[in-house]
C-alpha cells in the first residue's frame, strides 16, 4: 500500500510563529516514528512570517533546526505571495500546524477546503467560531454552558475620546469590579492578555489590548478558582479525555508561563471528585459540537472548589503539540500515545472529507 504524503504546515503569520515551529517538529517525529512510517511521507512546508510559502529543503531544514527564515521585502518575495510550492499539489491530507491569527481562526481552513484535500482539525466555521472570543461566548451561551461574567468591548470605546474611555471603565467597574481580565477577542496561547487590580491597571489593559484586535473582552476575576483542561477527539461521536489541572506562581496563566519549562505544573490527571471531572468531560464535548469542531480541541475550564462552581473558558480547535502542551499529555494519560494521536487525527480528518 502506497505511504499517504501528508503536507505539515506551520510557521505562520502570527505572533505565535516559533510555538508553530515547535509542535511542527514533534509531529514530525510522531510521523515518522516506527508506528507510523510504513503509512506516511511527511512533507514539509513552511509559511514565512510575510506569508510565502516555502517546501522541500527549505522547510525541512526550518523543521530540523527550529529556527525561522528572515523574511524578504523585494519584489521578487511580494510575488510569491500567491504562489505554492509546486509539490503542494501532491499532497494527499494536510496537517496544518498554525495558531493564533491566519492559522487557527479559519483563513487558512478556508483555503485548504477550496484546494479539497482533507485536513486535520475544523473547518472554517467551526475554527473561526472557537477563534473569536465574542462569537465562541455567544455561542456558549446558547448551548447553556456556564461562563463567568463578561463584557464585550469595541476599539473605539477605548481610543475614540476621553468621556467614552471613562464611561466604559464605570461600566466594567460596576458591573465585573476588580480583579478582572482583559482579553483580544481574537488571539491565542494568552496573547495581549492581562489582569487588572486596579483603574489604572484595567486602563492600560484596555489600551494594550486596543493594539492588537478592534473587538477585546473584559472578564470577571474569579477567587479560589482552578484551572482545569481537557482534550477532544473525534467528528460525529467526539470522546474527552482524562481531566488535567495547571498551577503556577504567575498572575495567570500567561504567554510566559505557558511556554517556558518549569513556570508551570500539568498535574494529569487532575485530582478532582470523579463528578467534577465527569461534568468537565460532558461540557468539553458539548462545547466542541457547538462550535461544530472536528477533529481534536482542548476546552479550558475554571472550578471553584468553595461552591463547586464549574465555568468554561474556551475552546481551542488547534491546539499546541510541543513537549510542553496539554493536549497530547491529556491524551497520553488516557491511554493514546503521541503516535497513535496524530496518527488518528490524520484518520479523523480523511473520514471527515470522505463525507
Amino acid at each position: 500500500m502506497a505511504k499517504q504524503r501528508v503536507g505539515l504546515l506551520f510557521g505562520g503569520r502570527s505572533g505565535e510563529h516559533e510555538v508553530s515551529i515547535i509542535s511542527a517538529g514533534a509531529i514530525a517525529k510522531g510521523l515518522t516514528a516506527p508506528a507510523n512510517a510504513d503509512k506516511y511521507e511527511l512533507q514539509p512546508f513552511y509559511i514565512r512570517k510575510d506569508g510565502v510559502w516555502v517546501g522541500g529543503d527549505a522547510a525541512k531544514a526550518v523543521l530540523d533546526s527550529g529556527q525561522s527564515i528572515d523574511v524578504g521585502d523585494s519584489a521578487e518575495d511580494r510575488a510569491q505571495l500567491w504562489n505554492f510550492p509546486p509539490s503542494a499539489a501532491e499532497v494527499d491530507v494536510w496537517f496544518p500546524i498554525l495558531h493564533g491569527p491566519n492559522g487557527e481562526d479559519g483563513t487558512i481552513q478556508g483555503l485548504l477546503q477550496l484546494m479539497q484535500v482533507p485536513f486535520v482539525g475544523s473547518s472554517a466555521l467551526g475554527s473561526s467560531a472557537g477563534m473569536d472570543k465574542t462569537i465562541m461566548r455567544m455561542i456558549f451561551t446558547q448551548a447553556g454552558l456556564p461562563q463567568v461574567k463578561y463584557l464585550d468591548v469595541d476599539r473605539a470605546e477605548v481610543w475614540s475620546d476621553p468621556c467614552r474611555f471613562t464611561s466604559l471603565i464605570e461600566k466594567v467597574e460596576a458591573e465585573l469590579g476588580y480583579p478582572c481580565f482583559v482579553k483580544p477577542a481574537n488571539l491565542g496561547s494568552s496573547v495581549g492578555i492581562a489582569k487588572a487590580k486596579t483603574q489604572s491597571d484595567l486602563e492600560k489593559a484596555l489600551d494594550d489590548a486596543a493594539g492588537y484586535d478592534r473587538r477585546l473582552m473584559v472578564e470577571a476575576g474569579l477567587n479560589g478558582m482552578r484551572e482545569v483542561e481537557c482534550a477532544v477527539l473525534g467528528n460525529d461521536f467526539p470522546k474527552a479525555s482524562v481531566v488535567g489541572e495547571i498551577t503556577y506562581d504567575a498572575e495567570f496563566y500567561d504567554y510566559e508561563t505557558k511556554y517556558t519549562d518549569g513556570l508551570a505544573q500539568l498535574i494529569i490527571p487532575s485530582k478532582l471528585p470523579a463528578e467534577i471531572i465527569s461534568r468537565i468531560q460532558d461540557m468539553a464535548v458539548r462545547a466542541f459540537k457547538a462550535v461544530d469542531a472536528s477533529g481534536l480541541s482542548r476546552v479550558d475550564f475554571f472550578y471553584v472548589e468553595a461552591t463547586g462552581e464549574l465555568f468554561i473558558n474556551e475552546i481551542n480547535t488547534l491546539p499546541g503539540f510541543t513537549a510542553l502542551s496539554m493536549y497530547p499529555q491529556l491524551w497520553g494519560a488516557s491511554g493514546v500515545s503521541f503516535e497513535a494521536l496524530v496518527d488518528q487525527l490524520i484518520g479523523f480528518a480523511i473520514e471527515r472529507h470522505s463525507k
